[in-house]
């Protein structure tokens, strides 16, 4: 007897019509995103085309790296604006920002207003090599300021990937989840995307967003999923619709 195995489906296929992202980084030359003008339209027009039809756009707010502010970030983005205009590009792009939880991080949420996704929604994230030892103290302190936290990308956080109770303390504390969709189709390694899969399992999961970086990352979406678990992602595609603007 011959049994077939149902093929998985492809990434770009499961986007819904008027989809919300809420991660990405497309303002050219103030991180590590888009490098000119010309890229980021591509990107956006590119993901368009796969039913990103609202993007917020989220530069790393990083102080030793990239210490962009309110004016930086508000600045490139209105220069995108201009450009796209331009070129005809009617894609709905808003600004927030991508801030690193780190003791700079609490001098900044003490003395300043910060960019959310929307209302009082924070997209925060961590280094990849270890926790802030403040970790607890700083997700307390986001929301005594009156924010929602949003951790970026929980799966790509190597050092909790052995110990699930990690993702479901950061919960109890008060964090929302956004993954990163091409974790999904192994783009960051498989244990990544096994971390994934157990965490949209465990309906640990919030949101969803690209954290598209360039063309290359915008061409990963043609690739197929090499998860299980679709009904977890699905729900989190819905999700995102809080964030419409």
């Amino acid at each position: 007897m011959i049994f077939f195995t149902k093929k998985k489906a492809f990434l770009k296929d499961l986007i819904p019509d008027n989809f919300v992202d809420i991660h990405s980084h497309l303002i050219p030359g103030i991180d590590d995103g888009a490098k000119s003008k010309e890229e980021a339209l591509e990107i956006i027009s590119r993901l368009n085309q796969i039913g990103f039809n609202h993007c917020i756009t989220t530069p790393h707010v990083m102080h030793s790296v990239w210490p962009n502010t309110e004016e930086t970030i508000l600045n490139g983005k209105k220069e995108l604006d201009d450009f796209a205009e331009k070129n005809n590009n009617t894609t709905a792009i808003k600004a927030g920002a991508e801030y690193m939880m780190d003791t700079y991080f609490l001098e900044l949420l003490q003395k300043e207003k910060l960019l959310t996704l929307k209302e009082n929604y924070l997209l925060v994230e961590m280094s990849y090599l270890n926790p802030p030892l403040q970790l607890s103290e700083i997700i307390f302190e986001i929301q005594v300021a009156g924010y929602k936290p949003i951790l970026a990308h929980p799966e790509r956080y190597l050092f909790y990937h052995n110990n699930l109770d990690n993702y479901k303390k950061l919960k109890k504390m008060g964090c929302l989840f956004q993954l990163n969709l091409l974790s999904v189709t192994g783009y960051y390694g498989k244990n990544v995307a096994k971390t994934a899969e157990t965490l949209l399992s465990d309906k640990l999961i919030d949101f969803v967003g690209s954290d598209v970086h360039n063309l290359n990352q915008v061409n990963n979406f043609q690739n197929r999923l090499i998860i299980k678990e679709e009904e977890g992602l699905k729900q989190a595609f819905q999700n995102n619709q809080l964030f419409l603007f």
